[in-house]
């Protein structure tokens, strides 16, 4: 079957960011150096979002739609990760203007970069077959790689690059190992449509787990390989170390957008593919929920580095959007209760992008300026830069979940679904880990306004920060007052997994 007009119409986010980023790194032979680029890049990813907006409205009119054989599918839950995932890319490099001058003269590779990666991590939310899952990962991850040495002359920056490429290559092997596993036991590498995974699944032995040994194998090796991407115990031992040692855009990104495309190919596959087996696989992301949420909170108390314990706290935030995956998985729900359940899990990813880039950028404007990321550092931020150290606090008190912030609307919403799943234990996890984590929340707010600073001189930072700072603490509140505005996206895009 040949390539359609229709085909690239569908496709054009990606296209849209891929083509970009090539633009990106070309105009650098214009500009020599200068922001040029980067302007370009931030500009430009309006042509994704555009592209995005029309899919949406197409979907609505015409229902999902799929491209190229039916590797790729276009509909709303695909669409809600990309526009997500654009607005990432956007924010973090609008907010990295004036960042990346330490990379002169590579400003233009690192922006290209990053937008290479955010088409593959476009693609994954719209991935509609096994081969197309990996290829879209192998093309968001390998950018990465490279974005996290861009610091070239620390050692930290190598060592987590390399340790980003071994245990990537580790869990893509894993991953691979599954889906083969998976096909060689159904016969078929669709998720979606005729012959899918799910049809053949659905024939199984409803006696076995998840209806056979070798769909069982497949699931719990590609449940290892997406947890790499996810930060989920025990395959989060990455996550500390490269946030610490890349640019803390690279890790503002890695800890949200990638985040967010794991989330929605894991809630695609195990939902759409393996869905009649549901209680078997939401036994298994409970416990999964419930460790990384304790072992994220528990070793971010420890933490004397700010980038580590928002590492750990990623972590830790991994472990609560995994209630929203068990939570989903109760086939015996009514529909309603379902929807609810994976529309309060898709609030959650984009409540929690809002609130971690706000944290990672209040670090970009506190700990980068002085180039020291000791906690410590942040004593007395207060004073030495009051709106900067505001906008942390906001963020943290509501990765807390401290009403009136879009954290709290997350996790009642999230704990409200695990409830009506019949999960009122990993609700009560959920809880108490929440508690435990404003120990080292509120530490580091106390500590910027209860503290005498080591350097009472002002921390100036960049316009650019400044309003991408203002744009992200907005969201963060807005969401809390106002949470329908990102709720009715979610169910919209919700309700697509359930037909």
């Amino acid at each position: 079957m040949g390539v359609t007009a229709r085909d690239l119409f569908l496709v054009s986010p990606e296209l849209a960011t891929a083509l970009l980023a090539t633009l990106v790194i070309l105009a650098d032979l214009l500009f020599r150096g200068r922001r040029g680029p980067l302007v370009l890049a931030v500009v430009g990813l309006a042509a994704p979002v555009a592209l995005s907006v029309a899919l949406w409205g197409d979907v609505h009119a015409n229902g999902a739609q799929t491209a190229f054989g039916g590797s790729l599918v276009v509909d709303k839950f695909a669409l809600f990760f990309k526009l997500l995932i654009a607005g990432i890319a956007g924010l973090a490099l609008f907010a990295s203007l004036d960042f990346v001058r330490r990379f002169h003269p590579y400003q233009a590779e690192f922006a290209g970069l990053a937008l290479y990666s955010a088409s593959g991590l476009m693609l994954l939310a719209g991935a509609a077959d096994l081969i197309t899952v990996y290829v879209a990962i192998e093309l968001a991850t390998l950018p990465v790689v490279a974005l996290a040495a861009f610091t070239k002359l620390q050692v930290r920056a190598i060592e987590a690059a390399v340790k980003y490429l071994v245990l990537s290559a580790v869990s893509s092997a894993a991953l691979i190992y599954g889906f083969a596993f998976l096909y060689g036991a159904t016969g078929t590498v669709q998720l979606t449509g005729e012959l899918s995974i799910g049809q053949v699944v659905a024939m199984g032995d409803p006696a076995l787990a998840f209806g056979g040994a070798g769909v069982m194998v497949g699931a719990v090796l590609a449940t290892a390989g997406f947890g790499f991407k996810l930060s989920m115990v025990p395959f989060q031992m990455w996550t500390p170390d490269v946030y610490e040692g890349a640019p803390t855009p690279v890790g503002a990104f890695l800890a949200t957008a990638s985040k967010a495309a794991a989330f929605a190919i894991v809630l695609r596959l195990f939902y759409a593919a393996l869905g009649d087996f549901s209680p078997d696989w939401s036994a298994m992301f409970a416990a999964l929920a419930a460790i990384t949420m304790t072992v994220g909170n528990l070793v971010a108390i420890a933490q004397t580095n700010v980038k580590r314990l928002l590492g750990y706290s990623a972590i830790a935030h991994a472990g609560y959007m995994l209630v929203g995956v068990a939570a989903v998985a109760a086939r015996s729900q009514e529909a309603a209760d379902a929807s609810l359940g994976i529309a309060s899990a898709l609030f959650y990813v984009g409540g929690y992008a809002a609130m971690t880039l706000t944290a990672f950028f209040a670090v970009m404007a506190l700990s980068d300026a002085q180039d020291d990321h000791r906690v410590a550092s942040l004593a007395g931020a207060a004073r030495r830069s009051p709106l900067v150290a505001g906008a942390l606090a906001v963020a943290l008190l509501a990765l807390t979940g401290i009403p009136p912030t879009v954290g709290f609307m997350g996790k009642l919403f999230l704990f409200n679904a695990a409830v009506n799943a019949d999960l009122v234990w990993l609700a009560l996890v959920g809880v108490v880990n929440s508690v435990v984590s404003a120990y080292y929340y509120v530490g580091v707010i106390r500590l910027m306004y209860l503290r005498d600073p080591e350097d009472a001189s002002p921390l100036p930072s960049p316009l650019s920060l400044r309003v991408a700072l203002g744009v992200t603490s907005a969201l963060i509140l807005a969401l809390g007052l106002w949470p329908a505005a990102l709720l009715d996206l979610a169910q919209d895009a919700a309700r697509v997994i359930l037909t």
